[in-house]
């Protein structure tokens, strides 16, 4: 049997038809930028979420960027980022000519909460938690520590739609939240879309402006702003999904229940979750010393994984100059050398699912 990694047909075809007729109600509007479906999937997720604004952008990168251009981080000042997140997360500081300043990963593949006060100099503007494979850090702790030291809070949610922490969503704990909808995120696209969620209506109103060329009224550039704007068709296609975002994460956590309960293999390790969250699994991460003969032998017998993410920023060849080594930070090195993503999306039958199971307990 072949499980391949992930099928975003699958995942389409549970809510064809409603893709199609958003996506032609949209083509026969004649109105394809800036229009009414932007304008209802910016009300939807703001009022699923709980919070007063939803801009919506044109990917989740721009939405970090934009997020840290509103807030006025420029050159030298420092934001804290997690050393184990993906290169986009650091992009967002980088782009701004700001100063990403790394902390650890924790024991829960997060951000460690406990780490970040002692990286906090007079240069420090920010924090950034990247909510990794779908569970939220440890939001509580990471607040009050920006609370304490007046440090804007910015949250990275590309993975996290839906997570909670102590029943808090992500996303709605900062100054702003961040959020990517790639086709493969628990709520996707079927292109590239993002957006910034905030409670504050200053830091939206910049926002809105830096998306379209600083711009409210045509010609009328007020700041220097960019083009980073969602198509009306992308949005259309989101409204649809945000009606089965719940739907497709307790689908995602139910597979994820069955592999933390049916694989037991000594050679593989799992996740270790927050008692206080609510993990969503984007990604299902699995720990496994030898990761090259294990992606073998899932590959020999058809089972498709990723790894995420195997060269961390710290050390990416772009930010070479920064002089950093693998091993200063052990954690984060740890999971980029260890970490496997098995197959977990809406839609996997229940075949696929027991095919992988039997696979990885078979690995020796």
């Amino acid at each position: 049997m072949d499980v391949l990694y992930s099928v975003l047909k699958r995942t389409y075809d549970l809510h064809k038809e409603e893709y199609e007729a958003a996506a032609l109600r949209t083509l026969n509007s004649g109105w394809y930028i800036l229009g009414k479906e932007m304008e209802k999937f910016e009300q939807q997720f703001a009022g699923y979420l709980g919070v007063k604004h939803c801009v919506a952008l044109n990917s989740g990168t721009d939405a970090l960027i934009l997020a840290f251009r509103a807030l006025n981080i420029g050159e030298g000042d420092e934001v804290i980022c997690p050393a184990n997140a993906y290169i986009a997360s650091v992009i967002g500081v980088t782009e701004n000519k700001g100063v990403p300043v790394f902390v650890d990963a924790d024991e829960y593949m997060e951000m460690d909460a406990d780490a970040i006060e002692a990286k906090i100099t007079e240069k420090t503007k920010a924090i950034l938690p990247v909510h990794l494979y779908g569970q939220p850090c440890n939001m509580e702790k990471i607040k009050k520590v920006a609370d304490k030291h007046n440090l804007f809070l910015i949250e990275d949610c590309a993975q996290s739609h839906g997570s909670a922490f102590n029943g808090r969503l992500t996303g709605t704990f900062g100054d702003m939240g961040c959020f990517s909808f790639y086709p493969t995120k628990p709520l996707g696209a079927l292109g590239d879309a993002g957006a910034v969620v905030t409670n504050n209506d200053e830091l939206a109103q910049k926002v809105r402006l830096l998306r379209n060329y600083g711009s409210k009224v045509k010609y009328h550039n007020e700041i220097n702003g960019v083009n980073s704007r969602m198509d009306e068709v992308q949005a259309a296609i989101l409204q649809v999904g945000l009606k089965y975002l719940e739907a497709g994460n307790e689908e995602r956590q139910r597979i994820a229940k069955r592999y933390l309960t049916e694989i037991n293999n000594p050679f593989v390790s799992f996740q270790n979750v927050y008692q206080e969250a609510k993990h969503v699994y984007h990604l299902f991460p699995v720990l496994v010393e030898e990761r090259e003969r294990f992606q073998s032998y899932l590959k020999e017998n058809g089972v498709g994984t990723q790894v995420h993410y195997p060269i961390p920023p710290y050390v990416a060849d772009c930010y070479k100059e920064w002089g950093y080594a693998w091993e200063d930070f052990s954690n984060a090195c740890r999971f980029a050398q260890q970490e496997v993503s098995l197959p977990i999306y809406a839609g996997m039958l229940e075949e696929e699912i027991d095919y992988v199971i039997d696979i990885v307990n078979h690995f020796s």
